[in-house]
């Protein structure tokens, strides 16, 4: 199949009647109290309220139920909220999931990846380890493997979002999406550059983990050494060439925010919204709050797009000892 046509909004549109429902019509919040102490309107897609807790479900539906896909099993890496949306979708169309994950990889992922059908293999210290890894497995059992940020399909998937988010607030003037292997800023912004170019589409990524953002701001692929960062969602530190072609017509700007900042805007959302994200999921909002003297006044949006965590980050971040939001 091919992976390097360009992303489609006309796709996207036509997504919002392929993708499993269950991972379509996530709710649009919004705080008073907060517009009023930022001095923004601000609109946030909460992508938590679905089987997997995360945005990933939109793409891995529209991927599997589109691709002609050769064989029974799908490689993939993960740092988890792919390799669920894989094993969730993947496994209800009858393929068997192998997902690698790094040695280091969360653990309430790695259980959630397993019970929605996924086989794991732990190898590799970080997430693009386990990606080399991967290809090496798929190579080797004559297997597809599925590269997060490469797939068209995949960022289309999760470019729904911008159509219904459009839909809901038309009048958007800038939307802050975080910016991990690429496909969520690149579906997002196909889908406003051809719906509402008026927006300004800002991607932002974890300050430990800035390849992507050099690599859009060089305009070449920009590998690092390292990527160091809670935001174990995004921590990339070799860009998917795809990806960062893509970026180039769908960015209109990128942006680092620190690891102090994230959690910052994780404790806001949850005293605003009563939510728990986790550190990748909250990484549009702290780009807004980073923003928000340049924004002045302005509508802004994001996408909440993830809240997989583990007891101990619950219990660290808002000080929640049991249950909590999925």
């Amino acid at each position: 199949m091919s992976r390097q046509r360009p992303l489609s909004p006309e796709r996207v549109a036509a997504a919002l009647n392929v993708i499993d429902p269950v991972f379509l019509g996530s709710p649009l919040l919004s705080s008073a109290e907060l517009d009023s102490r930022t001095g923004l309107s601000i609109k946030a897609k909460l992508e938590t309220r679905n089987p997997i807790h995360s945005f990933k479900g939109r793409g891995t539906s529209l991927f599997v139920r589109t691709a002609d896909l050769p064989g029974s099993e799908i490689v993939a890496a993960s740092a988890g909220n792919f390799g669920q949306g894989l094993a969730y979708c993947g496994s209800r169309a009858g393929y068997g999931v192998t997902v690698f994950a790094s040695t280091s990889a969360n653990t309430a992922k790695i259980e959630q990846m397993r019970r929605h059908g996924a086989r794991i293999i732990l190898a590799g210290a970080d997430l693009d380890a386990a990606k080399a890894e991967a290809r090496a497995y798929a190579r080797e059992h004559n297997a597809l493997f599925i590269e997060d940020g490469a797939e068209p399909s995949i960022a289309e998937g999760a470019g729904t979002i911008a159509a219904e988010l459009t839909d809901e607030c038309p009048d958007i003037d800038a939307i802050f999406v975080p910016l991990g292997n690429g496909a969520l800023a690149t579906g997002v912004g196909c889908w406003f550059k051809s719906r509402s170019p008026r927006t300004k589409v800002i991607a932002v990524a974890a300050q430990g983990a800035p390849c992507m953002v050099l690599s859009w701001q060089k305009r070449q692929f920009t590998e690092t050494a390292a990527a160091d960062t809670i935001a174990d969602g995004i921590a990339v530190r070799v860009p998917v060439p795809y990806a960062v072609e893509c970026l180039r017509d769908t960015v209109d700007d990128v942006m680092l925010v620190s690891d102090a900042e994230i959690i910052a805007a994780m404790r806001i959302a949850h005293e605003s919204w009563g939510v728990e994200i986790e550190p990748a999921g909250a990484a549009g909002l702290a780009g807004i709050f980073q923003r928000a003297s340049g924004f002045a006044g302005a509508k802004v949006a994001t996408v909440l797009c993830g809240s997989n965590l583990t007891s101990s980050q619950r219990s660290t971040y808002f000080n929640v000892k049991n249950g909590g939001e999925a």
